[in-house]
């Protein structure tokens, strides 16, 4: 399943197999293909990019986000609030709670997604912008895709705790590089520091992952 995602950079991924799924679209070229869905976790502005959003809907485009998200876009969109989901095809997209309990920037009122995609007998885990919260014991990934630049979301020592609660095989760490302080030196740590709880990898962009 690992060939089928790419990440875009900063906090979007593009999951192209069995349905052509974004996930958080920002900055995506013009040249981009309409999906069957694009996946909004939250609404700050570079996750839900309204003018993405624009560009990659097509006609069948089913747009999946939270209630925010859905009152400040111009398509409709199907809402989902934690826990519930929704099928596409051979394809199962869940709603996860995505939040910081003490922060302000992704209180739990402003209702923050993340999303379990089910495919080809994976699970995908898109943890949002999120802190390290009680919901994660709940799920098991395959394949864990964690923010790690503590923006409000997790540090790298805490990206280590997740894996210890999820269990994931592999780990595939976003929000870094020319979109924070988090750069390449900081990863190997993480790699260093996750030792054999997991196999991470280290994406580059628009290139489709490989262990």
């Amino acid at each position: 399943m690992l060939e089928h995602i790419q990440w875009l950079g900063h906090g979007s991924f593009l999951v192209l197999e069995p349905k052509v799924i974004y996930i958080d679209p920002w900055k995506v070229p013009s040249n981009a293909f309409h999906p069957d869905a694009i996946l909004i976790s939250h609404d700050h502005y570079d996750h839900c990019s309204t003018a993405d959003i624009q560009r990659l809907s097509g006609p069948d485009t089913r747009i999946v986000c939270n209630e925010r998200v859905a009152s400040q876009i111009e398509h409709e969109a199907t809402i989902l609030r934690p826990w519930q989901s929704i099928t596409l095809d051979r394809v199962s997209v869940k709603a996860i709670p995505a939040y910081s309990q003490n922060g302000s920037l992704h209180p739990l009122s402003h209702g923050g997604l993340g999303f379990i995609i089910s495919a080809n007998y994976f699970d995908i885990y898109y943890a949002g912008d999120t802190k390290i919260i009680a919901e994660m014991e709940k799920i098991h990934p395959d394949i864990a895709l964690l923010p790690i630049d503590n923006n409000d979301t997790l540090s790298i020592a805490d990206a280590v705790e997740v894996i210890r609660i999820i269990r994931p095989k592999w780990v595939i760490p976003y929000n870094w590089g020319n979109s924070g302080l988090i750069q390449m030196k900081d990863l190997h740590e993480f790699k260093t520091l996750v030792g054999e709880l997991a196999q991470v990898i280290i994406p580059r962009i628009n290139e489709r992952l490989s262990n």
